[in-house]
């Protein structure tokens, strides 16, 4: 099986809400970069806010002074944002194969405090993994070109 090429791009951040900016700025341009409309880079950066504010308020306690990592894959055809609150380096291979379907109890972290979370990541995103271990890390990916294949398939069954 051959390996698919990919640039990666790394940012470690303050467990601090004044930080999500940051980041929204940065996958805005990679996003733009990459060819996304604006449309898919608006939910791109909801997206990614959400599991960054979630991983803000519940990972850590107040003055405990954690750590968000966010990775950016760029593929040709797809981004993968990957956002852990270990605060640790993703090794990406590692992470893809232990990030399955999310469970019950990670639902439950998510949704605390009336938070839409998961859902709201779900309906933005183009697929959605959760992997809890010392940290949880939430794995999503938006398909450059997700609607222009489903506008397709629309005209071709008219």
């Amino acid at each position: 099986m051959m390996k698919e090429a990919f640039d990666y791009i790394e940012m470690k951040i303050p467990a601090k809400a004044e930080y999500v900016g940051v980041i929204r700025l940065t996958l805005s341009g990679i996003a733009s970069r990459m060819g996304f409309a604006y449309d898919l880079i608006e939910d791109l950066k909801i997206a990614t806010s959400e599991a960054i504010t979630n991983a803000v308020q519940h990972a850590y306690k107040k003055d405990e002074g954690g750590e968000v990592v966010v990775g950016f894959a760029l593929y040709t055809e797809r981004l993968e944002v990957m956002v852990s609150d270990s605060g640790k380096s993703f090794n990406l291979t590692e992470t893809r194969e232990e990030t399955g379907p999310y469970q019950e109890n990670i639902q439950l972290e998510f949704l605390r405090e009336g938070g839409l979370g998961l859902y709201l990541i779900e309906s933005l995103m183009d697929e959605v993994r959760v992997h809890q271990n010392e940290g949880v890390t939430v794995f999503m990916t938006k398909y450059l070109d997700r609607e222009q294949v489903e506008r397709n398939v629309e005209t071709i069954s008219t």
